[in-house]
Order: structure tokens, then sequence, then C-alpha cells
């Protein structure tokens, strides 16, 4: 494994390891967990279509007083879970995004809300950042944590394929 490669993970599992992960694991119940030990409101909502025609598929925004995600909802669940656990990453690194409060890039994503408000924004479009690699290595661990214990070891080619896209053949349903 290359060093840069394996103090990305070690970082990432030190984060991972402060957190509990709820069973039955689901996103609702995570964000729960995330609030109460945040002590901050944790909402989730779709993603305004500016942001997705900007290529951005997830963000995270921080209020002086909330956190809210905003993700991609014209996708697979599966990319959606995965979207809402690399915002979830910048939040639990507690990242540091583009000061986008007073900004016109902010006022168009976001015409609705007050730039006065915005402490934080994340955008979800690229991943060549330290950053964006903590965020996205953190959620694939947090996706293989959250897993139930049956599903970490898919079986064959076939099995690991399905797993990998989130579906299952058509004679297990």
């Amino acid at each position: 494994m290359p060093k840069k490669y394996a103090q990305l993970h070690w970082r990432c599992q030190s984060v991972l390891d402060q957190l509990s992960v709820p069973r039955p694991f689901t996103i609702d119940a995570l964000c729960q967990e995330l609030s109460a030990q945040r002590r901050r409101p944790l909402h989730l909502h779709p993603l305004p279509q500016q942001a997705a025609r900007n290529n951005i598929c997830g963000m995270w925004l921080a209020t002086e007083t909330d956190d809210h995600i905003f993700f991609e909802q014209r996708t697979s669940r599966v990319h959606q879970e995965h979207i809402l656990l690399h915002e979830i990453g910048h939040m639990l690194f507690d990242h540091r995004g583009t000061d986008l409060s007073h900004g016109e890039a902010s006022e168009a994503l976001l015409p609705d809300l007050s730039p006065q408000l915005i402490q934080r924004l994340l955008g979800r479009a690229s991943y060549t950042t330290r950053q964006e690699q903590e965020a996205e290595m953190l959620a694939s661990l947090l996706s293989i944590r959250a897993s139930p214990p049956a599903a970490r070891a898919p079986r064959g080619v076939l099995g690991r394929l399905e797993a990998a896209l989130g579906a299952r053949a058509a004679d297990e349903r």
C-alpha cells in the first residue's frame, strides 16, 4: 500500500473510530446520532437544480446553529447514500470550504438562503484535494462498517459486482 494512501486510510479510520454507527444502520439513524453528538440539528435536502447543473452532486452547508446536507435525488439510492456519507465525512473532519457566504455563487445555488447565515459551504464536484479524498475515503469506510456482516463478503465476481452496484440477482428478491 503506498504511503500516501496508508496515511489517508489511517486518518479516516481514526475519525471513524470516534463514531458510534447505529444498528441497524440507516442514514436517518446516523443523522440523529451525529445531530446529538454535534449538539445541532442536521437537515437533509434535495440539491437545488442550479447546483446539479454545475456538476455538484452534494453539498454540506454549516450555519451558525444547524448543518444542512444537500444531495442529488435523480440518482440511485446507493449513490444518494454515498453522497450523504461523503458530506458527513466533511462534517466529521470539520473541513473548511469555499467562502461563499458573500458571493454570487451562494446566491445562485441557494437563492432563498440569507448569505449572512452561511458559515461554511462545501460542494462536491471533484476529488483532487486532500479534503475531498478524506471525505471520499471516510464515506467508503463508513459504508463498509455499516454493512451487515453477510453483505461484507460477496461471493464470486457476480456477488462483488452486485454488492458494488447495490443490486441483487433477480432470483434473490
